[in-house]
Parts: C-alpha cells; structure tokens; sequence
C-alpha cells in the first residue's frame, strides 16, 4: 500500500498524474492538504482543530487535510486507515527542493520526513527549472505544461518500482529526489548529497512592521561546495538522488566531546 501526499494541496497540477501513475504498481491512498501548504517543513498542528474530507476520484479514495503535509502523513499512517502504508510518496513538488535550506523548509520533504518518525520508508519528489523556479512557477498550471507533469509521474513512478524491487535501503529513511522540467524515465541518474546552502533574506517590508515572504531564488554556496551535489546534478540535466539518515550516531572529535563535557572550575 502506497500512501500519495504532497504540499501544493488537492488542485496540484502533479497529483492526478502521480496517483494514475502510482496506482499501476500498488493500492494508493491519498492524504493531502486541502490548499498549497509549501514552506512549512515538518509543521505539526498544534492549537488548530484539523479537519479532513473524505472524496474519491477514479475509484480512489483520498481524504484532504485542513492542516499541514505533516499532518496530512501522520493522519494517513496512524488514524485514517486500519492499518499504516508500506511506502510513503510525496511530490511531485512543484519547485526544486535541493539544498539543504530547502530540504529542511519543504513542505513536501516534511511530509515524507513524518513518514520516516513513524517507521515508514518515504520517497520525496520534485521537479522545477534550476536557477529560475520562480518565474516557471508561475505558468506551471497553464496548459503547455501537461506533459511535464505526465513525465514527471512516470519518472516518480519507475523510480518507486525500482525502489519496491530492490528494497528500501538499509539506514537510509528518505530518499529525496529532484529531477528538472524536461527529465524523464530515461534522464541520468546519479546518487547526490545535500548541498550546504543556505538562502539570504526571505521578507520584504510591505509597511512599518510588515513583512511579506519574498524569495528571490538565490542560494549562498560556493562551486566547490556544490561539487557532487543535488544542486550540481539538476543544474546538469540529471536526476538528483539523496539518501537521508535521520536517526544514527554522529561522532564528534575527541578533544571537542572532552571540552563541551568539562565542568566549570
């Protein structure tokens, strides 16, 4: 059982492909939210009722959320159904999600993130123009854009299969994939790491004490900072694949773990 969710909410222009395309390989459920939840991250509802709508499209069910993608994926693990999805899929995002500034704000990686805490191998995907995903954005449900998103559930698709044939990775609980507007099954394939980038301000003031979020599409890293990165490998034309670990020891060096433990004199 696969279990659909995404951040771009029910009238993403990527859903209806990506659910057609998953339910070929296995029972689909969905669990989305029920308007475009993007730049939240791993956001829980804490002080707002949630709500859900049960609707079915094509003989698939799905349940649309009125909180967050993170609540969208705990509902459809842990309350929604008898029994939690073998898989999780999220996407296909409608912008990039490489770097790790991006990683940790998307609403689409938080998503499958949530999966991963509950024990649930997760993929995430996302697709966009690299350098300029704010201007593609934009036009991205006009008509034209049909066959990207069609390329973009095939592509999400094969991958999943792969994924079910060769067995989630050991230590690995997410896998985020990237890919740019003209990939498809066929577009390379290279296993990346997240890139350290972070993104400079966010806001531009509106009025005294009034900020709007404004991101410009910029990234602080250097070439060589980007050497073997997600970003490196859709600025290439390639399929970016990174495997995220998010529970496991990290060691520090000796001589720091001997200082952050000494006590004051």
């Amino acid at each position: 059982m696969i279990l659909i969710s995404n951040d771009d909410g029910a009238a993403a222009p990527s859903l209806g492909p990506l659910v057609r395309a998953l339910a070929k390989l296995d029972d689909v459920r969905v669990t989305v939210p029920d308007a475009e939840r993007s730049w939240i991250g791993k956001a829980i509802s804490r002080f707002e009722t949630v709500t859900t709508r049960r609707v079915a499209e094509s003989g698939i069910e799905s349940v649309l959320v009125s909180g967050t993608p993170a609540d969208s994926v705990n509902l459809g693990v842990h309350s929604l159904w008898p029994e939690p999805p073998d898989l999780v899929v999220s996407g296909v995002n409608i912008g990039l999600n490489v770097g790790a500034a991006f990683f940790l704000s998307s609403g689409t990686v938080g998503a499958a993130l949530e999966a991963g805490i509950a024990g649930v191998p997760a993929l995430a995907f996302s697709v966009g123009l690299p350098d300029d995903d704010r201007n593609w954005k934009a036009r991205c449900r006009d008509p034209e854009f049909a066959p990207v998103w069609d390329r973009a559930a095939a592509l999400a698709s094969a991958l999943t299969q792969r994924v079910c044939e060769l067995g989630f990775p050991e230590g690995v609980d997410l896998l985020n994939v990237n890919f740019p507007l003209e990939a498809g099954i066929s577009t390379p394939r290279v296993v990346t790491r997240v890139a350290p980038v972070g993104y400079r301000a966010l806001f531009n003031e509106t009025g005294k004490g009034r900020y709007e979020h404004a991101y410009s599409g910029g990234i602080t890293a250097t070439e060589s900072e980007l050497a073997g990165s997600d970003v490196a490998a859709v600025r290439a034309g390639q399929v970016s694949i990174s495997a995220v670990r998010l529970f496991g020891e990290t060691k520090l060096n000796s001589e720091f773990a001997r200082e952050i433990c000494a006590l004051d004199d």
